[in-house]
């Protein structure tokens, strides 16, 4: 399973993928509405230079004229960039018109499989269902994952599964176990996923051993 970064902040970015398992990024305007004091495209190529894979960047437009124009541009900020739009009518029908032009994009805000599966009619690279958010309303949002995964396997579809709405580290075993093809979450629980007590607490003991010796 790829992993990916949740983040527009920059320095949360590089710092992440210094560690050399990062595989790409996603972004949305909310998460670039943080990053105050900057412009997006500039913070937008920035990103896109230091991670080593794909970038999503988000459209804010409605209608599927405004979105493919949207989608031209955004992409035309660097050549790893997949143009990101939320599941709707009019956002099917901009996927359509991007995936015949060759532009890659990621179907957001997917929250059933029947969303999933029109997304891969459409022709989506990708498609994102948000786990923590139907965790949120009673759902078990793994689940979604599993059923996404048994119908892109039954007709062999090529859009990859993208988990996210990731908030923990068990959302992220849970999405490898489920077959995710990726998962996206925030530098936090990327950092958490290094993290047992017990690594800790043999660390510890080990340097505390070493010490003893050298005396």
């Amino acid at each position: 399973m790829k992993i990916f970064i949740d983040s527009a902040n920059f320095q949360e970015i590089k710092e992440a993928v210094s560690w050399g398992i990062i595989d790409g990024a996603t972004t949305n305007p909310s998460l670039m509405a943080k990053e105050t004091g900057q412009s997006v495209e500039k913070l937008s190529r920035q990103i896109c230079e230091i991670v080593p894979g794909p970038v999503s960047l988000e459209g804010i437009a409605m209608t599927s004229e405004e979105l493919v124009k949207e989608g031209r541009i955004l992409t035309k900020i660097a050549s790893n960039v997949i143009f990101k739009i939320p599941m709707s009518i009019e956002g099917m029908k901009a996927v359509q018109i991007l995936n015949k032009e060759g532009i890659k994009t990621n179907v957001t805000l997917i929250f059933t499989s029947n969303q999933a599966m029109l997304a891969a009619k459409s022709g989506a690279s990708y498609v994102s269902p948000f786990i923590g958010r139907l965790d949120d309303i009673g759902e078990k949002g793994i689940e979604l994952i599993k059923e996404i995964k048994t119908v892109f396997t039954n007709y062999q579809y090529k859009t990859e599964i993208l988990a996210a709405s990731i908030r923990s580290r068990e959302h992220v075993k849970q999405a490898a176990l489920a077959g995710a093809d990726i998962a996206t979450m925030p530098f936090k629980v990327l950092k958490e996923l290094f993290q047992h007590d017990l690594t800790d607490k043999g660390i510890s003991i080990f340097l505390n051993d070493w010490k003893k010796l050298k005396v």
